[in-house]
């Protein structure tokens, strides 16, 4: 049977859910596509029969520059130098171009741009709308494929079957076979002409790029190979084949991309052929060609959007342009004669003229109102005009469209934006009510309280669901935009909240307005200021040592020496770990100059820094015996504490630090071409101590979680002969918060081998922090309790050792929160998606796995929230012994102390939120305040699953193993 506890935290993660997705599908949509065909075609501006598109994954525009930045480096700089010589050799038919990638700079989204002349769906992986493959299987071409299978993905029939080499896209690791498949089948396919459009995607330098970033000697062999390649696909090109050579994105220092940095959108493009496609006795207007300067670069470079190939390759091999597209034609390839340019462009126009005309009759036609006006206008003008006046206003008229429609492309639900901060605002009056009232339920009272309360939300949120269906019906022409089972879902959810606040009836006095948590208020309030949270990796610090000083406070007026030793000690210890974590920092683009980069080598690699090697293994060894320091003041580490730390919880820290060490060793070739062995070794030794910790740990744990040491002696009185029987326990003081901490181990071990070397040593320092904190609030719950004894009519009875009453307050919940957060970014992590660490992905294989590799991402992003979430029961249970009289409500203290982690990371997720919403139009939107509240949604999604692991199953177990030690006394 599901534990009360279990049921209620459900309830909490359900309306959580329900919150995020409302908000969430009216914050996140995409554009309408419509189905739409184009169906006009020139021939007189077709020049090639066929097409070579040669996509280098993460091609970046300064590795082909002829003038790269200032200095240049040695490793991706002036070596794939084959299109800037033939353009210098023959401008009238080499071209290059810094193109402009969309964000999101990820290969399935700019695909869909390079093939739709538009931005791609965020959601989604095959195409349907009109592309540029759709148009060339309608016009009977045949399509050959050699490389990445992410084209499968997107276009599953469109691939001649005798002509498509497909390989893996996600190994990062393995950084050749895909160039090679590319190289050992495009080459012999363009030695016939069965095919009329080749596309090769090499991957080897995007995953060079992700495996040791752009400074690397790796990097510069693959752009070698590149080149290689490109000067032997020319040499086997025809007068009528075109090459068309691209990055489908750029990378960042890091060797990373999916952001909007300037490293990661600007990507070279080279188009190639060898018959002239522009005559140098025709001019183009310089006002259509714009240049843009690449960073730290001196000399500027002509300047296109990623999707200009689209019309242009259309038109060029007698395509009609994909009805949806926005890209403008590149004027430089139609510069032949006095009409051709004009033709291209005014073709390009009415293609887009026809789509804003038929996006207008569709359902979504009203985006469109508040830019009409100008639409026309522009339009209008181009009639008025003639020469180059006529051209100048004809690319004004494309690229007015296409800036209007990327505003379109993210358009916002009102509704649903509202409906979702309502579940989410009501949800955290619920969660408050319940926390509170928890307090003051009596002990024997609270089982059924709870459990009256879960069977009212359940069975109001199944009435909700049912009245939400005829509810749309009758108001769904109010609801634009709205499905119907979104309709049932909010009502399902409100209804339950309302039932739950409504039966809790929480109370409001000036105490608890007084008591309101002041840092977690600054906290939320940090997300409404593009600067502070840009910041926010240093504001959290601030707070986290902050929040601590209240208990120096105490500790500089504790009555013994004893307890304002141990207060000030192990409060200097916590500050003194939370400074050393901050020193691991990944900076954020908007941060530089200010922040240095410490949690790899540099900003231009992913290795880890040589402080990193030389501490990860000491750290490995010491967490453990910190451990047992900490667990041997309680006398704590005996029973399973003795076997479990040294034999499982060591061993399995040191795999996970060596795992990481011959990553980097093979990265770095630091034991030459052994590659394969250690890819290998480290894989089983990975798989090892997963498998170690996580059925054996847990077998063990679960069979016996008591950390306790128990011996009976005979003894007899001075006045009496017969002998009693004495029974000694130790470690009967912290009999709750051991066997729990043995628990949360398991965890941190998984999270450790998730973990890079760097990220290793702050997990060391996060977890000492935790300790630390633990002895804090436990020594000023004692000050407390002396100073109410010294105060008190009957102190016998206030200091009674029998007296287990943990009244929690939030504050001391507020530390932990912070110290997940922090541990997050000292981590290596930002609220960006270029920080995402995809090198955990293959921690468990050499190959990406489904549920594997995905589990491996998030436990390495995320596993700071998860591993404190499992903490927070620590806060009631630590050094608290098992006495029987009155029975401790450990249940129902661990339950508030969920809740009220639930409620801080709820409170967060509600102020991103709510800031996303109100700046929504803010030039940052979707640079800041969106990737925000999608780190704020994750983390509150794995604090409600690491409370609820933690409180229904660890604490649980903990109180029934406890209970039966101790003959049934304690209550769970």
């Amino acid at each position: 049977m599901i534990s009360r506890e279990l049921r209620i935290l459900l309830w909490v993660l359900c309306v959580h859910l329900a919150g995020i997705y409302l908000f969430t599908k009216g914050f996140l949509l995409t554009r309408l596509a419509l189905p739409d065909r184009g169906a006009y075609a020139s021939t007189e501006l077709a020049t090639h029969k066929r097409a070579v598109l040669l996509v280098i994954d993460a091609l970046r525009f300064d590795f082909i520059a002829e003038y790269p930045p200032e200095p240049a480096s040695p490793f991706h700089h002036n070596i794939l130098t084959l299109p800037r010589e033939l353009t210098a050799a023959h401008p009238d038919r080499s071209f290059i171009f810094n193109a402009h990638s969309d964000p999101p700079t990820t290969t399935l989204q700019r695909l869909k741009g390079l093939t739709t002349g538009c931005r791609g769906k965020l959601w989604g992986s095959s195409i349907h709308e009109d592309s540029i493959i759709h148009q060339l299987n309608a016009a009977g071409r045949k399509i050959a494929l050699a490389g990445d299978d992410t084209w499968l993905t997107l276009f599953p029939d469109s691939f001649q079957p005798n002509m498509t080499f497909a390989f893996d896209s996600f190994n990062v690791e393995d950084l050749h076979t895909v160039d090679e498949g590319v190289i050992d089948n495009l080459l012999p396919l363009m030695r016939h002409h069965s095919w009329d459009f080749a596309i090769g995607h090499g991957l080897g330098v995007d995953h060079a790029g992700h495996r040791v970033g752009p400074d690397h000697p790796v990097l510069r062999v693959k752009l070698e190979q590149m080149n290689h390649l490109l000067r032997d696909v020319v040499a086997a090109m025809d007068d009528d084949t075109l090459l068309i050579m691209l990055g489908d994105h750029g990378m960042d220092k890091m060797g990373n991309h999916g952001g909007d940095s300037v490293l990661e959108t600007m990507s070279a493009l080279w188009v190639y052929s060898k018959v002239p496609l522009s005559l140098p006795e025709h001019t183009i207007p310089d006002a259509i060609l714009p240049t843009i300067t690449f960073p730290d670069a001196t000399v500027p470079h002509r300047h296109v959007q990623q999707i200009d190939l689209v019309p242009t390759i259309s038109l060029l091999l007698g395509l009609p342009i994909p009805f949806n597209n926005l890209g403008t034609v590149i004027p430089e390839l139609f510069n032949r004669n006095g009409s051709s340019l004009q033709k291209a462009m005014e073709l390009n126009a009415a293609q887009i003229r026809h789509y804003l005309d038929a996006y207008r009759s569709s359902s979504s036609g009203k985006e469109l109102d508040a830019a009409w006006h100008d639409f026309s206008f522009a339009w209008d003008d181009i009639d008025s005009m003639d020469g180059n006046d006529r051209l100048i206003a004809l690319d004004i008229f494309t690229r007015l469209v296409l800036s209007a429609c990327r505003v379109l492309w993210a358009q916002f639900n009102i509704f649903l934006m509202g409906a979702g901060l309502a579940v989410i605002g009501l949800s955290i009056v619920a969660g408050w009510a319940l926390y509170s009232k928890l307090r003051d339920v009596e002990n024997d009272e609270w089982e059924k309280w709870v459990d009256d309360k879960v069977v009212w939300s359940f069975s109001a949120s199944a009435v909700g669901f049912t009245i939400g269906y005829p509810m749309h019906i009758m108001f769904h022409e109010y609801l634009d935009g709205i499905a119907t089972h979104q309709t049932m879902l909010f009502a399902a959810a409100i209804s339950s909240l309302l039932v739950m606040i409504t039966a809790t009836r929480p109370t409001i006095t000036l105490k608890s307005l007084k008591s309101l948590p002041i840092f977690l208020i600054l906290h939320t309030l940090c997300f409404a200021s593009n600067s502070f949270t840009v910041w926010e990796d240093r504001i959290v610090l601030f707070f986290l040592i902050s929040s601590i000083a209240p208990s120096v406070i105490t500790g500089f007026t504790a009555p013994t020496s004893r307890l304002r030793y141990r207060i000030l000690g192990f409060s200097a210890l916590f500050a003194v770990c939370a400074r050393l974590m901050a020193m691991s920092t990944v900076c954020r683009e908007e941060q530089h100059p200010y922040c240095t980069v410490t949690f790899y080598a540099s900003e231009s690699s992913s290795a880890p820094p040589i402080i990193a090697l030389l501490l990860a293994f000491p750290v490995a060894i010491g967490v453990p015996r910190v451990v047992r320091r900490i667990l041997r003041i309680s006398k704590s580490d005996s029973g399973l504490a003795a076997t479990f730390i040294p034999l499982l919880f060591a061993p399995s820290l040191i795999a996970g630090t060596l795992f990481w060490v011959l990553e980097w060793a093979d990265s770095a070739q630091v034991l030459g071409d052994m590659g394969d062995v250690l890819r290998v070794m480290r894989t089983g030794l990975a798989r090892t101590a997963a498998a170690v910790m996580l059925i054996g740990g847990i077998s063990i744990w679960w069979t016996s979680p008591v950390c306790l040491a128990i011996s009976k002696s005979q003894s007899s009185g001075a006045s009496t002969t017969q002998e009693k029987t004495e029974v000694t326990v130790l470690g009967f003081a912290n009999a709750f918060g051991s066997p729990y901490l043995m628990f949360w181990l398991i965890f941190l071990s998984i999270v450790w081998l998730m973990t890079q070397l760097s990220g290793q040593i702050v997990l060391g320092l996060s977890s000492i922090a935790l300790l630390s904190y633990l002895e804090i609030i436990d020594s000023v719950r004692d000050v407390h309790g002396l100073n109410a004894a010294f105060t008190s009519a009957t102190p016998s009875s206030t200091l009674d050792l029998t007296n287990t009453n943990r009244d929690l307050v939030f504050s001391e919940i507020v530390p932990l929160a912070l110290l997940a957060t922090h541990t997050y970014y000292s981590t290596g992590h930002q609220a960006t998606f270029s920080s995402v660490q995809w090198k955990s992905a293959f921690v468990l294989g050499k190959t990406l796995s489904f549920p594997f590799s995905h589990v491996s991402v998030a436990l390495n992003t995320f596993g700071s929230f998860l591993l404190y979430a499992l903490a927070v029961p620590l806060v009631v249970l630590w050094n608290l012994p098992p006495v029987p009289h009155p029975r401790p409500k450990i249940g129902a203290s661990a339950l508030r102390a969920a809740l009220g982690m639930s409620l801080y990371f709820a409170v967060l997720a509600f102020g991103a939120a709510a800031c996303a919403a109100v700046l929504r139009r803010h030039l940052m939107v979707w640079k800041i305040f969106a990737p925000r509240y999608l780190v704020a949604v994750f983390e509150l999604g794995v604090v409600d699953v690491g409370v609820l692991v933690g409180v229904g199953i660890g604490v649980g177990k903990v109180g029934r193993e406890i209970g039966r030690v101790f003959g049934k006394v304690v209550d769970t």
